[in-house]
């Protein structure tokens, strides 16, 4: 288990955006940007409107971050990764989010 660093700026998110490689599944979406000289991952976490209420969005936002943060010791450090959330996330358990967390992770083989 690890500290949490997430991306906070529009910028940062916007490069990921741009310049990352994306991958998805049925409830994620992942774009992974390799950094220089960094040490560690930072992580933003978007969920839009569309997919519910507030209460909603927060609650996926959370089980997204621990998720994160329970695996990020197994996972390649020195990138920049925004994960997003699809309508079907909502309905998901913490341990489906993690299991589709992890695949996307596997895609990007930083696991």
């Amino acid at each position: 288990m690890g500290k949490f660093h997430s991306l906070k700026r529009n910028q940062d998110f916007q490069a990921v955006y741009r310049n990352g490689r994306s991958f998805a599944n049925s409830c994620l979406v992942m774009y992974a940007k390799k950094r220089n000289d960094e040490e560690e991952n930072r992580v933003g976490i978007s969920v839009s409107k569309k997919v519910g209420n507030s209460v909603v969005r927060h609650r996926l936002k959370r089980l997204i971050r621990e998720a994160y943060r329970i695996n990020c010791g197994q996972a390649v450090r020195g990138y920049d990764l925004v994960v997003i959330a699809r309508e079907k996330s909502k309905e998901k358990t913490y341990k489906e989010i993690t299991g589709a967390l992890l695949s996307l992770l596997r895609s990007h083989r930083l696991l």
